[in-house]
């Protein structure tokens, strides 16, 4: 039976885009096939389906990197039909199709199995962004990250990793401060769990290997130049997650931060990892993980057919929180 799959296709300049109808046997290889009931839309989704930037690694596989539904057919030991499952990273349309189809098909190393105390919209709702917010609070807490180390700044404050990091961080009684561009939207991350403010256009990012020591620690989600002035600013033996690029991907810093001051540089990344730490991390987000703000952090659901019409608000981060995309449920 045909299915449909919004499908992106590598030019010679850019991507075309669009839904197409196709056949279990078009995708990519894989021992478990899943009916998607629901997917999210993710700032590498819109880089893929835009052409903004080359995600694919193939001349044309589905968009969407994350996935959640019900098994169809499955020749994995660990996976049965009807069973409910999801699926983040792992290549996602990267290097197999992903997330924004009816029917997709995954190897089973790849699949989790959803947690009773969560449905299948909620792991969506939670998504990738929150799945990394995780996998970083989890880095965090074995390097030793504590709230008496000091107040943690979240950049990127508004993003879907960044909402969710300040409610997972606030919950375990952290002091936030979250860096923001978006001064309209201080009270949404007040609600999150963010105690104080700081406009991103205001920052002096100073030049010398050692700044004021200001922070506890942080979470990063924007790089560049801003990643920078956080390895100078973090105090002694603070740790700070690296999670995204949206600034840049030139980090400039010296060795003084790691050596005088014993900061830590903690790399999240949410595609490739063991399977026991993937399971420990949604374990962790249907327990002591799970925001307490989801509804405020994921505002809408929108339907597979105006997906297509999504992605441009992500690109001029105008975007705030999550959306979830109702591909079958």
């Amino acid at each position: 039976m045909p299915f449909k799959a919004f499908r992106i296709h590598q030019q010679e300049k850019g991507v075309s885009t669009g839904f197409e109808d196709l056949e279990v046997e078009n995708l990519t290889d894989g021992d478990v096939v899943v009916r998607v009931a629901y997917s999210g839309i993710n700032f590498k989704d819109a880089l893929a389906a835009t052409g903004a930037a080359k995600i694919l690694r193939a001349p044309e596989l589905n968009g969407g990197i994350d996935f959640s539904g019900v098994v169809e057919s499955s020749e994995s030991p660990n996976f049965s039909v009807g069973q409910k499952v999801l699926v983040c990273g792992c290549g996602l349309s990267e290097t197999r199709d992903g997330g924004f189809s009816e029917i997709a098909r995954v190897p089973g190393e790849c699949v989790v199995s959803v947690p009773d105390s969560l449905d299948l919209r909620e792991v969506m709702a939670l998504g990738t962004a929150g799945f990394t917010a995780a996998i970083a609070m989890i880095r965090l807490e074995e390097n030793g990250q504590d709230p008496s180390q000091g107040q943690m700044i979240v950049t990127g404050a508004t993003g879907g990793v960044g909402s969710i990091v300040i409610d997972m961080l606030s919950a375990k009684g952290f002091e936030v401060v979250a860096l923001t561009g978006k001064s309209d939207q201080h009270e949404y991350l007040r609600q999150l769990g963010a105690s104080d403010f700081i406009d991103r256009h205001s920052v002096e990012m100073g030049s010398r290997p050692l700044e004021k020591g200001l922070w506890g620690g942080a979470v990063d989600n924007v790089g560049g130049e801003t990643l920078g002035w956080l390895t100078r600013t973090v105090r002694p033996w603070g740790s700070i997650a690296s999670i995204g690029n949206a600034s840049g991907i030139k980090l400039e810093t010296t060795v003084m931060p790691f050596i005088l001051r014993g900061v830590s540089l903690l790399g999240i990344n949410s595609i490739e990892m063991p399977s026991s730490l993937r399971n420990k991390a949604w374990k962790r987000l249907s327990e002591d993980l799970k925001p307490a703000h989801l509804d405020l952090i994921v505002p809408r659901t929108i339907d597979f057919a105006d997906l297509p019409n999504a992605f441009d608000e992500y690109l001029t981060g105008s975007v705030v929180g999550r959306t979830v995309v109702r591909v079958g449920g």
